[in-house]
């Protein structure tokens, strides 16, 4: 087996040494959603707030992620959790660097993003469920992604005909018809600036 002959090389500068570079620990904040939902919204105004408070980020995104990384992938099922294994895979290394990791997946099965919380370890990831209702998202339906599946021209389009899982228990909730972009960076930083603080501090 490959598995065996392949053996770590131990190396000297760990995540701790590079969080204490950055001024503050490394995290990946998942945002899951229907399309349209205000991920991408979300993630990007939230990465912009924490630029403005010195930490090192970036941020990961459906469309750019399979346009390279996941060309290669359909949106089966079973493709689906393949693009969500490498994406919690890239996100891990980037928080072992010491990153604050912005990403906006729709992710529908609770199975899968279960699974990013193994992959990256508990206290490294923050799940945001931004709770939009479908019929908003139809609403919004900026890219037509919608109309295309309801005309029968986009297959497995989660919302329309595929399944999407909601979280059972998500570490915070944004529900964008009550809450304004500003209002939920504010409570989704207020509640992981914990989890970025160094531990000597």
């Amino acid at each position: 087996m490959m598995q065996e002959n392949i053996i770590p090389h131990t190396f000297h500068v760990e995540k701790s040494d590079r969080e204490r570079l950055n001024g503050h620990r490394g995290l990946l904040v998942w945002f899951t959603g229907l399309s349209g939902s205000g991920k991408s919204t979300l993630a990007n105004a939230l990465e912009k707030h924490l630029v403005a408070h010195h930490m090192h980020t970036y941020t990961l995104d459906g469309d750019t992620i399979r346009k390279g990384l996941n060309k290669n992938l359909s949106f089966s099922p079973e493709d689906r959790e393949e693009n969500i294994r490498r994406i919690a895979e890239v996100a891990h290394l980037m928080v072992d660097a010491g990153l604050v990791v912005l990403a906006a997946f729709v992710s529908p099965y609770r199975k899968d993003r279960e699974g990013i919380r193994t992959i990256v370890g508990k206290s490294n990831f923050a799940e945001i469920f931004v709770n939009t209702p479908l019929e908003e998202c139809e609403k919004r339906d900026v890219k037509g992604l919608y109309a295309k599946a309801r005309a029968g021209l986009i297959k497995d389009f989660t919302g329309v005909n595929a399944p999407y899982e909601m979280p059972l228990k998500a570490d915070i909730e944004i529900d964008t018809i009550t809450t304004s972009v500003e209002e939920a960076v504010a409570i989704i930083f207020e509640r992981i600036k914990r989890n970025l603080i160094l531990d000597n501090e």
